[in-house]
């Protein structure tokens, strides 16, 4: 007979109930993992878009290497900017690009760059790259058993994004246009007085 059913045996002699023995062990279970801290049993998530850079400084420093009316269609492959083979890059002909950048039918285009003028005027062989990466981790903190039991929930985000337009004629770059922010940081807080009973009220009335 094993250890175990010796065991068994005895605390069902002793008079102990092996109901008792399982609360035991939960309680066990319950203290460990308030010592080694239940804030990282809550769940966490990660945003990545699936571009070449890393950082939002590697992706402004590319970005800043790219010269209208030099870099070449071939040059911004190298950078990585390639829509047959980097993922998560939009392609727009000379309709979309202009539909948006120029707000309305009564924007005088004159006062447009003078590269997408060219596309406006000829727009064969046009072409912008929409790249849009951004980087976001989102940390859940806090107690874990309110978090558990829905009563307060905080969420922290951070990380970054960055966002460009490069115009291609004729494989030459004609015209870029970048936005973007360095750090992004906030808080969200969500409390719930009535934790997992909240909204159950109406439940209980309906059918």
């Amino acid at each position: 007979m094993s250890t175990f059913c010796i065991s068994a045996e005895a605390h069902q002699e002793s008079g102990i109930p092996a109901l008792h023995i399982v609360l035991r062990l939960v309680l066990v279970v319950l203290l460990g993992l308030s010592i080694a801290g239940c804030a990282n049993l809550l769940p966490n998530a990660r945003h990545t878009s699936d571009t070449p850079w890393r950082t939002y400084a590697e992706a402004h420093a590319v970005f800043s290497q790219i010269v209208p009316g030099k870099t070449t269609r071939v040059e911004l492959q190298a950078f990585g900017i390639d829509p047959e083979r980097t993922a998560n890059i939009e392609i727009l002909d000379h309709v979309d690009l202009l539909r948006r950048l120029v707000p309305t039918s009564t924007f005088d285009i004159a006062l447009l760059d003078p590269g997408i003028r060219k596309c406006a005027a000829a727009p064969s062989g046009c072409i912008a790259y929409v790249i849009k990466q951004s980087h976001l981790d989102r940390l859940r903190s806090g107690n874990f058993w309110l978090d558990f039991l829905n009563f307060k929930r905080t969420l922290e985000i951070a990380g970054w994004q960055f966002d460009a337009v490069v115009v291609v004629k004729d494989d030459l770059v004609v015209y870029k246009l970048w936005s973007g922010t360095p750090h992004i940081r906030r808080v969200e807080h969500e409390n719930t007085p009535l934790g997992p009973l909240q909204g159950l009220g109406p439940s209980l009335f309906t059918r």
